[in-house]
C-alpha cells in the first residue's frame, strides 16, 4: 500500500516536469465558471453530490488569489504553479496545468494532464489525459481521454463526465452522477480508519514548507502551533518530572560543550551504521525497533536539554527563586526556539540542530555517568599496593640509609642524599613543553598545507589519484601525533602537538583529536578559525581532545 501511494505521490510531481525542462511566466486571466445545466438524478446520489461541489467553491474564487511566488511557463506550453492555485479559462489551451501547493482549475481544453499537490483538481473542460489530485478532491465535469485519481481525497463525477480510463481514489470515495459515463474500471483502495480532507495541510505546505521553516504567522496554521505549545508542554512537564536528570545534562553540555558536539558527530555518524550491523546479523533485527524508540526517546530528552541551556541564559540573571527552576527555564528556552523557527530556512536549520545536538548531549552524559559508576566499583575494592622500596630496602640500600641516621640525630643541616632518587623527574620535560608558545593560525595552516601536499603526492604515487581524501589525512596526522607528536609539516614549521595535563599524547588522545578534525571542518572550517580568537590558540579540536599546538626551538 505504501509502495502504491509513494507512487502515485512521485508520479504526480514528476509529472510536473516531463512536459519540459523550464517553464516561462504566462499572462492569467480570473477563472470562468461553467454552470452545469441540470439533469436529474436520483435523490441518493443528490444528496452525496452537493457536500462534495461545496468543497470546490472555494477553488473557483480565484480573482482573489494571492500572486504569484513561482510562475512559468515554457514554448511547451505548460502552466505550472508553485505555491498557489493554477487556473485555465474557458477559451484557452495548453498542454499541461499543475499546481504544487494549490489547486488546479481547468474550464479550457488541455492536451496532457490537470495535476495538483496539496490542492484540488476542477475540471470542466477537455482534458486529453488524466486528472490527478494528490492530497485533494478531484471534480470531473467533462470529457477526459486518460484516469481521474485522487490520493486522500475523493473523485466526484458531475453530469457531464466522461472518463475513458480508470477512476482511482487512495483513501477516498467516489461520488458519481447517474449521467457520468465511466469506460475503465472503479477503484476505491481504502486506508485504516478515518483518513478524512487534508484541507487543513494545505496552508502548511504554501506557508512553511516552501519557506524552509516550522511554522508561520499566517491565516490556516492555527493547529500548527498548537501542536508545537503541546510538545512545549510536554518539554516542560519531562523538565519537571526529572529535574535531576535535565539538570545533569545541562551541566553535560555546559561544562564539556566540545565533546558533546563530537558525541552529536558521531552519533548521527553511527546509528546508520550500527542499524545496518543489526541488519546483518539477523538475530540483532529484534533489537532494531528498540533502538529507534530508544534513539527517539533520547532526541525528545536532549530537547528539553537544549531549551533549558538557551533558557538559563536568561534565568541567571533573576538568581535564585521559583523563577530559576529548570522547569521555567525549558519555558522561556522553548518560546524563544519557536521564534527561530518563524524565520525562513533558519526555522529548519535550528529545528534539525536541536534534535542532533540534544541527542548527542544525552547520549555523553550516559557515557559519562557509565564511566563515573566504573570508577566508583573500581575505587571501592583498592588494589594491594606492591611493595616499595622505601618500606622494603635491600641490605645494602638498608646499611646505607643506617649510615645517614647518625648525623642526622646528631643534628647534621644536611639529609642524606641517598634518598634523593627515589623521586621520578620525568613528567617535567612535558609540563615544560605545554608551557612553550602556543602557536599561531597562519604558522599551524602552513603545516597543514605541507601535509595535505605530502599526502597528495604519496596518494598519486600508490594509486595515481591526485586528491587527497579526509580519512587518509585524519589517519596520518593521528599516526604521527601519537609517534612523533607532530607531523612532517609541523617538524618544518617547528611545531608540536601537547596534551595540557603534560602527560604524553597516546592512541586515544590522538583517534579523538582526529575524529573532532572532521567537526572543525564541518561548519565551513570555523572550527580552524576559532585559532584566531581563542586566548589559548586552541581549535575546536584541540579542546575536544585538551591539546595544544606550542612552537619549539
Amino acid at each position: 500500500m505504501k509502495i502504491l501511494i509513494g507512487a502515485l505521490v512521485c508520479t504526480a510531481i514528476a509529472g510536473a516536469f516531463t512536459f519540459t525542462d523550464g517553464v516561462i511566466a504566462q499572462d492569467e486571466a480570473p477563472a470562468v465558471a461553467v454552470e452545469q445545466p441540470d439533469a436529474p438524478v436520483d435523490s441518493s446520489q443528490s444528496q452525496a453530490t452537493a457536500p462534495a461541489d461545496e468543497q470546490f467553491a472555494d477553488d473557483e474564487d480565484v480573482q482573489t488569489a494571492p500572486p504569484a511566488r513561482m510562475h512559468f511557463r515554457h514554448h511547451d506550453n505548460v502552466i505550472l504553479h508553485f505555491g498557489r492555485n493554477a487556473t485555465l479559462p474557458a477559451g484557452n489551451a495548453v498542454d499541461a496545468l499543475i499546481a504544487i501547493g494549490g489547486s488546479a482549475t481547468s474550464a479550457g481544453e488541455v492536451t496532457e494532464s490537470v495535476v495538483s499537490v496539496f490542492g484540488n483538481t476542477r475540471v470542466t473542460g477537455p482534458t486529453g489525459d488524466s486528472a490527478v489530485a494528490v492530497f485533494g478532491n478531484t471534480y470531473v465535469n467533462s470529457r477526459i481521454g486518460g484516469s481521474a485519481i485522487a490520493v486522500f481525497g475523493d473523485v466526484v463525477l458531475g453530469p457531464h463526465a466522461a472518463i475513458d480510463g480508470d477512476m482511482v481514489t487512495v483513501g477516498g470515495s467516489v461520488v458519481r452522477d447517474p449521467s457520468a459515463i465511466i469506460r475503465g474500471d472503479t477503484r476505491e483502495i481504502a486506508l485504516p480508519g478515518q483518513v478524512g480532507s487534508f484541507e487543513w495541510l494545505r496552508p502548511w505546505f504554501q506557508q512553511c514548507l516552501l519557506y524552509a521553516r516550522p511554522l508561520a504567522f499566517e491565516p490556516g496554521l492555527g493547529w500548527a502551533w498548537t501542536v508545537a505549545f503541546s510538545f512545549l508542554a510536554f518539554y516542560v512537564l519531562l523538565a519537571l518530572i526529572f529535574p535531576g536528570g535535565v539538570s545533569k545534562c545541562v551541566e553535560t553540555l555546559e561544562v564539556h560543550p566540545g565533546h558533546s558536539l563530537l558525541a552529536s558527530l558521531l552519533t548521527m555518524l553511527l546509528t546508520p551504521v550500527v542499524i545496518v550491523l543489526l541488519l546483518i546479523t539477523v538475530i540483532g533485527i529484534a533489537v532494531v525497533p528498540f533502538l529507534g524508540i530508544a534513539l527517539f526517546l533520547a532526541g525528545l530528552f536532549g530537547k528539553v536539554i537544549v531549551f533549558a541551556v538557551l533558557g538559563r541564559r536568561l534565568t541567571s540573571f533573576i538568581g535564585s527563586g521559583p523563577l530559576s527552576d529548570v522547569a521555567f527555564s525549558v519555558l522561556l528556552g522553548g518560546l524563544i526556539v519557536m521564534g527561530l523557527y518563524v524565520v525562513p530556512v533558519l526555522g529548519f536549520v535550528v529545528y534539525k540542530l536541536i534534535g542532533i545536538v540534544g541527542l548527542g548531549v544525552v547520549v555523553y552524559t550516559l557515557i559519562l555517568a557509565a564511566k563515573d559508576r566504573r570508577d566508583l566499583r573500581a575505587a571501592a575494592v583498592p588494589p594491594t599496593p606492591p611493595p616499595s622500596p622505601e618500606l622494603a630496602p635491600s641490605s645494602s640500600f638498608a646499611g646505607v640509609a643506617a649510615a645517614a641516621a647518625e648525623p642526622m640525630n646528631a643534628g647534621a643541616a644536611e639529609p642524606q642524599p641517598s634518598v634523593t632518587p627515589s623521586v621520578d623527574p620525568a613528567p617535567a620535560a612535558p609540563l615544560a613543553n605545554a608551557a612553550l608558545p602556543r602557536a599561531g593560525f597562519w604558522i599551524r595552516m602552513a603545516a597543514l598545507f605541507i601535509d595535505i601536499v605530502l599526502i597528495g603526492i604519496a596518494l598519486s604515487a600508490v594509486r595515481g589519484a591526485h586528491e587527497v581524501t579526509l580519512p587518509v589525512l585524519a589517519a596520518y596526522g593521528a599516526m604521527m601525533w601519537k609517534l612523533k607528536g607532530t607531523t612532517v609539516g609541523g617538524l618544518l614549521c617547528n611545531l608540536q602537538v601537547v596534551r595540557l595535563d603534560g602527560r604524553e599524547i597516546d592512541w586515544g588522545t590522538a583517534v579523538v583529536r582526529a575524529l573532532s578534525c572532521f567537526l572543525s571542518l564541518a561548519f565551513a572550517g570555523l572550527g580552524f578559525v576559532w585559532i584566531v580568537f581563542d586566548d589559548g590558540r586552541q581549535a575546536w579540536h584541540d579542546k575536544i581532545a585538551g591539546t595544544a599546538v606550542v612552537t619549539v626551538v
